[in-house]
């Protein structure tokens, strides 16, 4: 022997050379008889992955999985490219393909392969073994075996070829006691004996083996040894696995002691079967325009592929109505046919009917597909199933169950026996669909969406309003079925334009009324999953859905729905599992755009009372505003803004530290301000607009400003269309902060002095507080430093009137900064410090942070250096703790000034480089450019001339466009003159 496994030869005529690969054993490769060198261990798993796939692309990602799985090193995709290019110079030109982003290995004869090459003859070998021709089993399944020369994959590392070596090296052991079994079928018990005590050795826990020793001692005379056999087993599982042998093993024993005769002799040969094979082709059409899917496609044909080694392969794929589910499992069907030459059957379930199909009626019509008499097909389910079964073994055929109920309704109707596979598809996820693999099928991503409305609706006219037709595929919810029906009615309509189609479907309450043709219909399909539900799983459909938001935490479900968060979660899960709902976290839930727009209609349709839609909006408006008061409450402990709330009715959560609160506040952001929005009916008004009041953190949050600043706006329009003076005043001062945070002052002090105003009209004293505060610290950045000084200190007036701590030590740091403008910086200090006195006796951290970055600057101005450099770097800490970006990039600017101050350029472009970046989107053009003045001046004194006049210039251009006073001290840094 020359050690090269027994590989059939390819038959390509005039071929001298030949490739052949071998994975069962080390992976290596040859030419004609010359073993290649394949390079490194990682190479030879990056080629033992190709080969495995037998022909089809693996994409770049999953080879890295494949050679590194969850810890890759930095540079996996230049290395993976690395072995494919060091591969391809060693193989035959045309083999090692690139496709698609990934690899494939193109073998002519796919028998080059020797793990295919096993699989064919195994096949083989089952065929004649039903056939009763066992001589001829034995023979095939002897060459099966000797094609594996040593461990499966030897040395060859990564989490995948781990994986498939186990599998293989398990598909071994079984073609090993096939081949035993049919020795002691053939009467070779002496000589089996030696082998099978050689393997039990080595495999101890394989009850098989054990079985068959048992037998073939017993059938050589060798009564006590078969026993003894059984009782060694007995010992080795308690001990090593705490379990008894398997019911063979112990049916085994009873029967040897019992010495039936039954035992003695070999079994007959398997009679010829009555009924006549017929080989099925049930698949329905494939549609011509299938677009996408190729992860998907390439993921279910593997699991397909893989039904050659295994019992039997299973994928279970599931999603909403019309997300393609049918059409991508046919389409996978369809190209999977080479691989179950035995047939396909097909069925519709029925599952989202009222009367779905009956596993008895499916079962036989499935026997009767296959050759099955109608006079052999049993009565009962039971029966008919274990028939099913039994007419499947030895057969490669493949089972489309499509739109299934449930996993009871499949179970009867799966394969059983090595070489099937079964595909089945549900508006339920199967997770106890025992050894399924799932597969959870989202809608299409815009460019597929894109691609299928194309195809249908032709090139010509999607590239004449290709953004048109972005808005109808979005307007769809990139969901296949919505796609499809808007593209049909658009091809049929020759004189209408994708805009025409874009306008009617912007419309939500007419959208889904504009998406049906024919017998098409997104509404239908959507309304065949809501009739199978519960009584209380139809209620939550119809209630969550009215909620705006990108998705909805389980608290706050939970308050929609009135019940308890544990009730809320089976209900929510429950949802999930027919598809309706989609879990976009843990503990979090979304529709999909469609769905919602559905279930607000079974809303307006079915929820009896209707004001019960009104109490949901409601309670979920009353969570939040006593939820945010709560986070408010714990951020600013003693500020009494939390007393002059709305009252509500349905509590909150409660939080143990600011740490937690401040997660749900910021996790909770996109869901809360979107309902804010939704919230501007005359009843929910007022609760709403103190629910953005207590949100205030979220106008600062870089991620954010944007959303609140709408919210805003859509209450202040609201207030005013209700001619609600204290709506209207608080809502005015939310927008005054937005308005100081994007740098936009002038619009900042109209909003705070109309708030006044509205305050005084409405008798409501705490906008009154806080609007003249804001005017203050406004009227600061504008250079009006008397007009500030009179504002805060009627700010203190009214804050030491409403008894609000918080709200004083606040308007006396603004104060502070005031006075320092002013030049009176032994004041400033002394107001700074009077403001953090307060702060820390109320344990308030971060307004604590604001009142050290008020004594900070004034520090500044005193000289003071090293202690403001000490009281900002504190107020930078709290600052990033609690998300604060905008006080955290003006902290970092204010530490800059001081180091400026100290004669540290370096250290001060630093920090002024570090300010841009984490302002960059938030804080405004005004405080940009006081940062970039700051940045010059500090590249100037390290020399950087060129870049100091650069960021003047950037600098001199956003203060003559906002026309504030800065520009002049810019216009003289860029003179000649200024070299400094």
């Amino acid at each position: 022997m020359d050690g090269v496994p027994r590989v059939p030869e390819q038959r390509s005529p005039g071929e001298s050379a030949t490739l052949r690969f071998g994975v069962l054993g080390p992976v290596r490769a040859w030419r004609g008889e010359e073993l290649l060198a394949t390079g490194s261990p990682q190479q030879r798993a990056l080629l033992a992955a190709l080969l495995l796939r037998e022909g089809r692309t693996a994409t770049a990602s999953e080879l890295i999985d494949a050679l590194w799985g969850d810890d890759p090193p930095p540079r996996a995709l230049a290395a993976v490219r690395t072995y494919a290019s060091r591969l391809r110079k060693v193989l035959s030109p045309g083999v090692l393909v690139s496709e698609s982003g990934g690899y494939a290995v193109r073998l002519r004869d796919a028998r080059s392969l020797d793990l295919v090459a096993a699989q064919e003859l195994a096949a083989e070998a089952e065929k004649a073994r039903n056939s009763g021709d066992l001589c001829h089993a034995r023979q095939v399944l002897n060459e099966t075996l000797a094609l594996w020369d040593g461990e499966t994959l030897a040395s060859v590392p990564g989490p995948y070829a781990e994986t498939q070596r186990t599998r293989l090296e398990e598909w071994r052991q079984q073609l090993l006691e096939s081949r035993l079994d049919m020795d002691l079928e053939q009467g070779c018990h002496a000589e089996a004996v030696s082998e099978l005590t050689a393997l039990t050795a080595a495999h101890p826990l394989r009850e098989r083996l054990r079985e068959l020793l048992m037998l073939a001692l017993y059938r050589s005379g060798r009564q006590a040894e078969a026993l003894a056999v059984y009782a060694d087993t007995r010992r080795l599982l308690a001990d090593e696995l705490g379990v008894d042998p398997g019911p063979g093993l112990k049916e085994l024993q009873r029967r040897i002691l019992r010495a039936d005769p039954a035992l003695a002799e070999p079994s007959a040969p398997a009679p010829e079967p009555t009924s006549t094979p017929v080989r099925p082709a049930q698949l329905p059409a494939t549609v011509p325009d299938f677009t996408g899917r190729a992860s998907f496609v390439a993921e279910l044909s593997a699991v397909l592929a893989s039904a050659k080694g295994r019992v039997m392969a299973v994928s279970a794929l599931a999603g909403i109505g019309g997300v393609g589910k049918t059409t991508l499992a046919v389409h996978v069907a369809h190209q999977a046919r080479t691989a179950f030459p035995d047939g396909q059957l097909y069925v519709d379930l029925q599952g989202a009917s009222r009367r779905a199909a009956e596993p008895e009626t499916v079962l036989g019509s499935f026997l009767r597909a296959l050759g099955t008499a109608d006079s052999a097909i049993p009565d009962s389910l039971e029966e008919r199933s274990a028939l099913y079964r039994s007419v499947l073994d030895g057969r490669r055929v493949l089972v489309l169950l499509d739109n299934a109920k449930d996993a009871a309704q499949v179970r009867p109707l799966l394969p059983g026996t090595e070489g099937c596979a079964a595909l089945v598809t549900s508006r339920v996820r199967m997770v106890d669909l025992a050894g399924a693999h799932l597969v959870d099928l989202d809608v299409m991503s815009p460019e597929e969406a894109l691609q299928l409305f194309t195809k249908i609706v032709g090139e010509e006219r999607v590239a004449a309003e290709r953004e048109a037709a972005l808005d109808v595929v979005a307007a769809c919810g990139f969901l296949p079925l919505a796609i499809r029906i808007a593209a049909s009615r658009l091809a049929a309509r020759r004189t209408w334009t994708v805009s025409v189609l874009a306008t009617k479907l912007a419309d939500e309450r007419r959208r889904l009324d504009e998406l049906q043709a024919g017998d098409l219909a997104v509404k239908a399909t959507f309304e065949l999953g809501y009739g199978q539900l519960e009584p209380a799983q139809a209620r939550a459909f119809r209630l969550l859905g009215l909620a705006d938001g990108p998705d909805i935490s389980l608290a706050a479900a939970a308050a929609v729905l009135d019940l308890p968060q544990e009730d809320t979660e089976d209900l929510l899960e429950s949802l999930v599992d027919t598809s309706l709902l989609e879990s976009a976290a843990p503990g979090r839930y979304r529709y999909h755009d469609l769905v919602r727009l559905y279930a607000r209609a079974c809303a307006e349709r079915d929820e009896h009372p209707p004001s019960e839609r009104e109490a949901a909006m409601s309670r979920l408006l009353d969570f939040y505003l006593a939820t945010a008061a709560g986070v408010y409450a714990i951020e600013r402990p003693g500020d009494r803004l939390v007393d002059h709330l709305e009252t509500t009715q349905y509590p909150g959560l409660t939080f143990e530290d600011r740490h937690q609160a401040q997660d749900w506040l910021y996790s909770e952001a996109n869901a809360l301000l979107a309902f804010i929005q939704q919230s501007r009916r005359s009843s929910m008004l007022r609760r709403a607009v103190d629910l953005l009041w207590a949100a205030k953190d979220l106008a600062e949050s870089g991620a954010n400003s944007k959303q609140y600043e709408a919210a805003a706006l859509a209450l202040q329009n609201a207030a005013d269309r209700a001619d609600d003076p204290r709506a209207r005043s608080r809502v005015l001062t939310t927008l005054t902060n937005v308005h100081i945070v994007a740098g936009r002052f002038g619009q900042a002090d109209e909003a705070a002095r109309r708030a006044m105003e509205l305050a005084h009209v409405a008798d409501d004293l705490a906008p009154s507080c806080w609007a003249a505060n804001d005017r203050g610290i406004i009227a600061l950045y504008q250079g009006r430093h008397a007009d500030g000084e009179e504002y805060l200190r009627q700010a203190i007036v009214s804050f030491r009137l409403d008894k609000n701590l918080a709200g004083e030590a606040s308007a006396l740091c603004n104060l502070s900064r005031i006075h320092l403008a002013m030049g009176r910086v032994g004041s400033a200090v002394e107001l700074a410090q009077q403001g953090i006195v307060i702060y820390d006796q109320l344990g308030h951290t971060l307004r604590g942070a604001n009142g050290r970055y008020a004594l900070g600057l004034a520090l500044t101005g005193q000289g003071e250096l090293d202690a403001a450099v000490g009281r900002l770097a504190e107020a930078l800490e709290v600052f990033r703790d609690s998300r604060q970006r905008l006080w955290e990039g003006m902290t970092l600017f204010r530490l800059a000034e001081a180091h400026l101050a100290g004669q540290r350029p370096a250290r001060t472009a630093a920090l002024a480089e570090q300010a841009l970046a984490v302002l960059r989107g938030i804080g405004g053009e005004w405080r940009r450019g006081n940062v970039l003045t700051v940045l010059g001046r500090a590249l100037s004194g390290l020399g950087q001339a060129g870049r100091a006049q650069a960021c003047w210039q950037e600098a001199l251009a956003i203060f003559d466009q906002l026309g504030s006073p800065e520009a002049a001290d810019v216009r003289l840094l860029l003179t000649p003159a200024a070299a400094v």
